[in-house]
């Protein structure tokens, strides 16, 4: 029976039920040690009745072990491997180190997690139990995250207990549960039912001293008749785990010597493997026959796979601490010992470093292969615990460094950005007295493109910024960063240096940009580009294009400077950056506008990426932004097409995000509305998911921006909220300008001119008036000033977007410019110009515009008293803004007919088959899919669903649509 645990039982019994029902759930318990998460785990497990059962435990010691938690808790549920989806499957089994099938993309690890949890469940339903998750490795706590953020019809449970101080775990989007102490009635029947025979004197003591904890209401009873850790007195005024550790400490401390010492060997060892724990004991002179007197005393068992364990973590603690240090180095050597140097080559380098009593460079190295192998696998935090404790280890100090550096990078990739930054530094003063050795201070001479570079060994700027990482980020590969190696003039150990230097302030830079302080990051980023040019040209180059990307936010100055930067590196022929760094010097240099802008070839690019990745996909996202500023909006969303089919296969998530915001724009763009909530909505999904604030930001943004042309203020409304919530922290959200243009574009369809031109003039400070949104905004801005009767307010805007148009040379373009001019005529010249402007439209593929110009034309009829010429295009435009859900311009062409003499109906809104069914934007994306043919399996991998998840989808939009099979859907959306 669990004593005041009524209410948080309650919850865990509510979950179950809905699993009985197919509904999935996932819950975090919380607390700190002792406090009862263990036990609510056990009754939840017991109450699953018929439901199946998966156990594991975070291992402290395993924290560097990328996949380790993961592998433990999947073991019963890997006979559906083989029917996983080839992405998936792959990864997993890399993952797993069953394969070796190239890089293990986290996010298809953590969608096998979920198809492997969701076919277990079979119809009986699934309870997946994991304690003291917060020694979970990253990337277990990564994958399983990532499949409890997407539970929704499986019949699967997912319970974490995960206790407060010590490790952590990250669980952003999961519901928690916080378990406070006993109340004083619940402590009294516990201690009563469990505590035994108690003078009253000591057990008010206990009461008061164990505080309403569970464990130590269990457990200091019996150190107290032990006379051993009594409570009170000094013990007292210390931290309740560390009165529990002495409790338990007296408990061993009774035991035999031989016992102790296999004790020791199992605490150090917390695989519990029985294999290698008896061939380390072995070594040290005691066996299998030493361990009944800990059975017996309930420290230990062995569980059903013949693995030893221990009662409690706190047991494990106190039998580690209570060794003396020549006792816990010896059992470490005996487990590095036992264990196999070619099966288990991982194991034994951590033992051999918690054995090493100095620097040791063979182990070093056994541990530097190790983080090699965890980063092929992208256990990127494991890899950088590894790399870290090698240069602890390491005996020359260039090797320290070089070691530092690859921490940074891993810690980098894995998003802690706080410790990125600790091992840049630490990298940092490690390098200053090897570089001061040989001479180098500084970028080599003659850089390209280099800014004046600060000595290598001088102090870095201080850590910027608080916000916390963004996780999935658009960071760079290590292997790509280490392939640099000195050559050329600057080559020796001065170029080795510099790259060296230059790929710690890169991981800095990344840093400053990931959390918002874009000023230090571009300044950091050109900083190591200038020392990597000699050297690293390459290298050098992608971090000039980064460096772009964080100008982007600074102003049209600093990014005519990054790009001039970009152009005066002279890279190889066959260099993997070279097509993405030609095309956005060619796109954004000085002289670009003195020739046509070269274009965004998605098959090109396309089959780049397929060519084994010559052409990294993270660096080719870059042109999919860059060719929406050069208003290659076909080509853009062509590109991004490809791009996030590429990344659906592989696994990218970190660039999904980014892909469907320019995807989402580009559809805005081509008036392509229903299209563009889907995407957007899809992309903020999952950007929430992985962390990326700025993507929530932007794609919040563009879904305001929708909601405005729909003329839904009270969801502009809130998505502007939500876009400006989700900033970085330096000041002004990623998404703030296109949120200007959203409020502004809503302000002007109602009618209030005054507040779209204030709004709209935001964007046209030189901080942001480069930005693709300000451009697109510019003839809005003009009809606002127009309508206000101050068109001079709009003067340098639109001599700007004149220009920028006829640098594009897109037809759409030249027609916005007409319709503007139209706008600004004060004679006869208007017509010309709109009818210029109507020529110039695509009324199918940019339908908004096209029925925009057309009402500006009607009106403008209108006012010259050609009614019945008025009604014409003023007619078609209502037609168009009916199809397309934009009620504000709508009511507003159905006003103007009204004005020009023509009867008018109120016509019901035109909506798509999806929205007069009332389907939610994540069915109508699973309806549209499986009208194409894709079975549930497909379209799961399509959306990173589980395919039961998929399937509960359908089941419920049929209804809505009135239809019973895939056949129809087929029919209805073709």
């Amino acid at each position: 029976m669990l004593h005041g645990r009524d209410r948080d039982a309650a919850a865990l019994d509510a979950l179950l039920d809905g699993a009985r029902e197919g509904r999935s759930g996932a819950l975090v318990l919380r607390g700190e040690a002792g406090i009862g998460k263990s036990a609510l785990l056990g009754r939840a497990a017991a109450a699953a009745g018929d439901m199946a059962v998966i156990r594991s435990s975070g291992i402290e010691f395993e924290a560097e072990l990328p996949y380790a938690g993961l592998q433990l808790l999947l073991r019963r549920a890997m006979g559906s491997l083989d029917a996983l989806p080839g992405p998936q499957r792959r990864a997993l089994r890399t993952a797993f180190g069953l394969a070796s099938e190239g890089a293990a993309e986290p996010m298809f690890v953590g969608l096998a997690v979920l198809s492997l949890l969701s076919d277990h469940a079979g119809e009986r339903g699934l309870l997946c139990v994991v304690d003291d998750a917060q020694w979970l490795d990253r990337a277990s706590v990564d994958a399983l995250a990532f499949a409890a953020r997407r539970l929704d019809a499986e019949g699967v449970v997912m319970l974490f207990a995960a206790r407060d101080g010590e490790g952590a775990f990250p669980a952003a989007g999961l519901p928690e549960l916080r378990l406070g102490a006993l109340d004083a009635e619940a402590s009294a029947a516990l201690l009563a039912e469990r505590g035994g025979e108690l003078a009253e004197s000591a057990r008010g003591q206990i009461l008061a001293e164990a505080r309403g904890n569970p464990l130590a209401l269990l457990e200091l009873p019996q150190a107290l008749r032990a006379h051993q850790a009594v409570p009170g007195g000094g013990a007292g005024e210390l931290p309740l785990t560390s009165r529990l550790h002495l409790a338990f400490h007296g408990q061993v401390s009774r035991l035999p010597r031989g016992t102790r010492t296999l004790l020791l060997v199992a605490a150090a060892d917390h695989t519990g493997d029985p294999g290698i724990l008896v061939r380390a004991a072995g070594t040290l002179g005691v066996g299998v026959e030493d361990l009944p007197p800990a059975e017996d005393a309930g420290l230990v068992f062995v569980d059903e796979e013949d693995r030893l364990r221990f009662r409690h973590p706190l047991v494990r603690a106190a039998v580690h601490q209570r060794a003396a240090l020549p006792e816990r180095l010896a059992a470490h050597r005996a487990l590095a010992q036992a264990c196999d140097p070619v099966l288990d080559p991982d194991h034994r380098a951590w033992h051999l470093a918690a054995a090493a009593t100095g620097p040791d460079e063979e182990v070093a190295a056994a541990l530097q292969e190790t983080a090699g192998r965890a980063r092929e696998r992208s256990g990127h935090a494991a890899a950088a615990a590894a790399y870290e404790r090698a240069a602890r280890l390491s005996t020359d100090p260039v090797a320290r460094a070089e070691r530092l550096v690859l921490a940074a990078e891993s810690a980098s990739e894995a998003g802690e950005i706080d410790r990125a930054r600790d091992f840049a530094h630490q990298a940092d003063r490690a390098a200053a007295p090897s570089a001061t050795a040989h001479g180098t201070s500084g970028a080599p001479a003659g850089a390209a493109g280099s800014p004046p570079a600060r000595p290598a060994g001088t102090a870095l700027p201080p850590p910027t910024g608080s916000a916390p990482p963004t996780a999935g980020a658009d960071a760079r590969p290590a292997e790509d960063a280490q392939a640099a190696t000195p050559s050329g003039e600057a080559g020796g150990d001065a170029g080795r240096a510099a790259v060296l230097r230059a790929r710690l302030l890169h991981v800095l830079g990344l840093a400053d940009f990931w959390q918002g302080d874009f000023p230090a990051a571009h300044r950091v980023l050109t900083e190591a580009a200038g020392l990597a040019a000699a050297a690293d040209p390459a290298g050098a180059a992608r971090m000039l294009v980064q460096a772009a990307h964080t100008a982007w936010y600074l102003g049209s100055a600093e990014v005519d400077d990054t790009v001039q930067r970009l152009a005066a590196v002279e890279l190889p022929a066959d260099a993997p950056i070279r097509p993405v760094a030609g095309f956005v010097v060619g796109a954004l240099g000085r002289g670009a506008g003195e020739g046509p802008p070269p274009a965004v070839d998605a098959a090109a690019a396309q089959a780049r990426a397929a060519r084994g990745g010559r052409v990294d996909p993270r660096d080719l996202v870059m042109l999919c932004g860059v060719g929406l500023t050069l208003g290659q909006d076909a080509e853009a969303h062509a590109l991004t097409t490809v791009l996030t089919a590429e990344s659906r296969e592989s696994g990218g998530i970190g660039r999904i995000g980014t892909l469907l915001f320019f995807r989402a724009e580009a559809e805005i763009f081509q008036s392509r509305l229903d299209d563009a909530h889907r995407t957007a909505s899809e992309g903020l999904r999952i950007s929430r998911d992985t962390g990326q604030g700025q993507w929530v930001s932007q794609l919040s943004s563009t879904l305001a921006h929708v909601a405005a042309l729909r003329g839904d203020e009270a969801e502009c409304r809130a998505r502007v909220d939500e876009a400006l919530a989700a900033g970085s922290g330096s000041g002004v959200a990623p998404g703030a300008p296109w949120t200007y243009w959203s409020q502004g574009l809503l302000d002007l369809g109602l009618g209030r001119a005054q507040s779209a031109l204030d709004r709209l003039l935001l964007l046209t400070g030189p901080a942001v008036r480069h930005q693709i949104c300000a451009t697109r905004s510019v003839p809005d801005l003009v009809e606002a000033a127009v309508r206000l009767g101050v068109p001079d307010r709009a003067d340098e805007a639109f001599a700007r977007f004149a220009h920028w148009a006829a640098r594009s040379r897109q037809p759409w373009a030249a027609a916005l410019v007409a319709r503007c001019r139209a706008l600004r005529a004060q004679d006869g010249g208007a017509e010309e110009a709109y009818t210029r402007a109507l020529a110039g439209h695509d009324p199918q593929r940019r339908a908004m515009e096209w029925a925009r110009t057309a009402l500006l034309y009607g009106e403008w009829l209108r006012r010259a008293r050609r009614k019945s010429e008025a009604r014409g295009p003023l007619r078609d435009a209502l037609d168009v803004f009916e199809r397309l859900g934009t009620r504000p311009w709508a009511d507003r062409a159905r006003a103007e007919l009204g004005a020009a003499g023509a009867v008018v109906a109120v016509a019901p809104r035109v909506r798509s088959v999806a929205d007069e069914a009332g389907l939610t934007p994540q069915e109508s994306q699973i309806v549209r899919l499986a009208a194409r043919g894709l079975s549930n399996k497909d379209i799961a991998a399509q959306l990173f669903l589980s395919p039961r998840t998929v399937g509960y989808h359908l089941y419920k939009a049929y209804p809505k649509l009135g239809v019973i099979s895939r056949g129809e859907l087929t029919a209805m959306f073709a």
